[in-house]
């Protein structure tokens, strides 16, 4: 009870659960779109940003979303071009963000930039502005998803029927693009950047397992990333064990509970 009446642990919860309703709502429509990856992608490059920020003097987390986005532009345009190999995309503009992140992690070696807590997630040091911007951030997926979830519906499942019935499917494969841009550079102070990507990825996992709708899948997305988040957030807390690893190992024990839950429910019947 005493680290719940800490101001560090009350901003880490509200920015944990700001993100843990949006980065697994994104990630239902990557890993039904078989985009899984790109939660990766972007994370690395979101990183170069972030140290480019660290050595300008600006808030590294709005460089690391600059770059995200423009990274995402990249991505589809590159989807376009390699139509047949569409995952190439996801692999260039991966190479580009390590190689980019690796150079400026050596040209800020004079001037002690520290990024290890945008690597490894640093939760508990969010400030007002990172809640600020997580906010931000919750809104506009909010928003963009609940507007068009009819027309993102029908493009995750089919993008060939939603451009023959005259749906302007570049745009919202950009929109979805920039959006997990978005909720990427937003989490990765939370878990982040090298664990990010389960946190787009795993709730959807376990949605496959037990939804059987898509409306459950979203349902089922966002209290499992809500669950993870929070009780990672209190194990973490109490045992002095690292946040985002802790979130991020939950997150796959709940997975293998239900994977052997349904098994034995079919065993069963």
């Amino acid at each position: 009870m005493e680290i719940l009446a800490s101001e560090f642990f009350q901003r880490a919860l509200i920015g944990g659960v700001l993100i843990g309703i949006t980065a697994p709502l994104i990630g239902i429509f990557l890993v039904l779109r078989r985009l899984s990856m790109i939660g990766d992608t972007l994370s690395h490059v979101s990183i170069a940003g972030v140290a480019l920020g660290f050595l300008i003097g600006v808030y590294p987390v709005a460089v690391g979303l600059l770059f995200a986005i423009i990274a995402s532009f990249f991505i589809e345009k590159l989807r376009k071009t390699y139509k047949t190999y569409a995952e190439l995309s996801i692999a260039i503009i991966m190479s580009g963000g390590v190689a980019l992140a690796s150079i400026m992690f050596t040209m800020g070696r004079g001037y002690n930039v520290n990024v290890n807590g945008y690597l490894f997630g640093s939760i508990l040091t969010l400030d007002n502005v990172d809640l600020i911007t997580i906010a931000v951030v919750t809104i506009v997926v909010l928003v963009a998803i609940i507007s068009q979830q009819k027309e993102l519906f029908l493009l995750t499942f089919d993008e060939d029927a939603a451009a023959v019935s005259g749906l302007p499917v570049r745009f919202y494969n950009v929109m979805i693009s920039v959006l997990t841009a978005l909720v990427i550079s937003a989490s990765i102070k939370i878990v982040g950047a090298l664990l990010v990507s389960a946190l787009l990825t795993i709730p959807a996992a376990c949605s496959l397992i037990i939804a059987r709708s898509f409306r459950q899948s979203v349902i089922t997305v966002v209290v499992i990333g809500e669950l993870a988040v929070v009780l990672g957030l209190m194990l973490a807390g109490v045992w002095n064990l690292a946040p985002g690893g802790t979130i991020v190992l939950l997150l796959i024990a709940i997975m293998l509970v239900l994977m052997l839950l349904k098994r034995g429910m079919k065993m069963g019947s």
